[in-house]
């Protein structure tokens, strides 16, 4: 092929191209959501103005027929257009992207962003203005803005750090963000750490370390919250710092896991909470010491009571029934009132047992099960209700003050069954393992309230708690399934055995 048949070939095909645009442009035009203007520059009058452009404006086409650009934005200086249109002339500006605000008839605004064209055509100079309306755009981009200022607000409020942090699968962990609460708490500023992420790995004591590594992995593993307690120490500073890291993770597209959360200094709080169970152990400890010290008085009172006590009251029985024998059988007074003397003194005798016996009965002399057995049998008896006591052995071998302690706790159990239970039955059980030894007492009564284990006078249920954790073990009040409560008492044997 020739060159001369090449150029009438390119000469046809552009022909037919232009016919074809020809007939697309009206359709291109009026169906194009932009605004599209066509401006003379000698005039500066609309030659054309697309429908997307009429409706926004709201002017009729003969009414934007006899406008120009200064009509529609007149709050852009008319030398500005002038200062535009000589910098299309020349070409140092093409296109050039302008801004402006749009009026409508209304006398509403708009922000409209447009690209302006020059173009040299056979009937004059024109500029094409292709615009569009941004309104939305800069009210997400104000709303935006908004969120963000509100967000750096709370941000930069949060009494601790808000970060995220990263780790992908190859283990590589980094701080995308950091807030300002960085430096306060970790004494270094976010850009440093975000630069050195492990700087934060070697913040952690040595001792903590391993659970920080492990939680985070469970997280990873299973995309659950992340939540972590533990000690950093901050050299500059030498100060030692409890953290709490708690995070939500969610995966990424690479295998990566993203967390978003908190750092929070829980110093204070933790410093509190040991000072409370350093208390409550203290306070333990000197329940613990004061039972211990009751019982020892008890027993000392109950000895002299029945010791001295009780010997002077049958010396004095045994020297009454001497002299009765040598009354005269006649002296009928006396002999009344000698018999009279004499079952005071059985009466006495009686008393001071039964006191003797309430302030430490003699058969924990004889063991636990024992006692434990000789109670249930009378409470029974005082109670009139069926009282069954089972064990799974037939003597324990514990310390006389624990062995007390748990006698003691049974002791409340019953009398609070007998006070408060409307029980007509009591079952006791008593199991003996390797590793504990477990009382159990229950009864088929109206059954036990949460709210009257926390009546501020509740002194039975607490005293028998106290107890049980003197001995190292825990008591639990529950509801039995068919009515009634349950007292269950679990004293592990390593504390108890002798």
């Amino acid at each position: 092929m020739t060159h001369s048949q090449r150029q009438s070939l390119s000469y046809t095909e552009g022909r037919i191209i232009n016919q074809i645009h020809a007939e697309w442009l009206p359709t291109i035009l009026n169906g194009s959501l932009s605004e599209i203007y066509v401006v003379n520059c000698d005039t500066l009058r609309f030659e054309y103005i697309n429908p997307a452009a009429i409706n926004n404006l709201q002017y009729d086409i003969t009414e934007l027929q006899t406008m120009s650009p200064t009509c529609i934005a007149p709050t852009t200086d008319p030398a500005v257009y002038q200062t535009w249109l000589e910098a299309l002339r020349e070409g140092r500006a093409a296109p050039l992207l302008i801004k402006q605000l749009h009026t409508r008839k209304d006398g509403s605004s708009y922000p409209i962003e447009c690209q302006l064209f020059y173009l040299s055509s056979s009937s004059g100079p024109v500029v094409i203005a292709i615009g569009e309306d941004v309104s939305l755009r800069d009210q997400s981009g104000k709303a935006l803005r908004e969120s963000e200022s509100r967000l750096n607000a709370m941000v930069s409020n949060m009494p601790g750090l808000v970060y995220q942090c990263r780790l992908d699968d190859s283990g590589y962990f980094s701080f995308p963000y950091l807030s300002e609460g960085c430096e306060a708490l970790l004494g270094m500023s976010p850009e440093v750490l975000h630069a050195t992420p492990h700087l934060f790995l070697n913040l952690i004591l040595a001792e903590d370390r391993q659970s920080y590594l492990d939680t985070m992995q469970a997280s990873f593993t299973t995309l659950t919250t992340w939540n972590w307690e533990g000690r950093i120490w901050i050299q500059e500073w030498n100060d030692i710092k409890w953290i709490n890291l708690r995070a939500t993770p969610r995966a990424l597209d690479n295998g990566a896991v993203q967390w978003e959360g908190l750092m929070t200094n829980i110093t204070t709080s933790r410093l509190e909470q040991e000072e409370i169970t350093r208390s409550r152990a203290q306070l333990a400890e000197l329940s613990d010491h004061i039972t211990n010290v009751k019982e020892k008085e008890r027993t000392r009172i109950s000895r002299e009571i029945h010791d001295d006590l009780g010997g002077n009251l049958t010396a004095i029985k045994m020297a009454l029934t001497l002299l009765t024998r040598r009354l005269p059988p006649d002296e009928k007074s006396l002999m009344e009132k000698a018999d009279y003397v004499d079952q005071l003194v059985d009466r006495t005798i009686e008393t001071v047992h039964r006191i003797a016996g309430d302030l430490r009965p003699g058969v924990l002399d004889f063991g636990l099960i024992a006692a434990i057995e000789w109670q249930s049998k009378e409470f029974e008896k005082q109670s009139g209700l069926p009282c069954l006591f089972s064990s799974n052995i037939t003597d324990i071998d514990l310390e006389i003050d624990h062995a007390t302690a748990l006698f003691r706790i049974f002791q409340e159990a019953l009398t609070n069954i007998a006070k408060h239970a409307r029980a007509s039955r009591v079952e006791v059980e008593l199991t003996h393992t390797e590793a504990y030894v477990r009382l159990v007492i229950t009864d088929n009564g109206r059954g036990i309230q949460t709210i009257d284990q926390e009546k501020s006078k509740s002194f039975g249920i607490r005293g028998m708690v106290e107890r049980s954790i003197a001995l190292g073990g825990s008591l639990s009040v529950s509801t039995a399934p068919k009515g009634g409560t349950i007292v269950a008492i679990n004293v592990p044997l390593r504390v108890t055995a002798s």
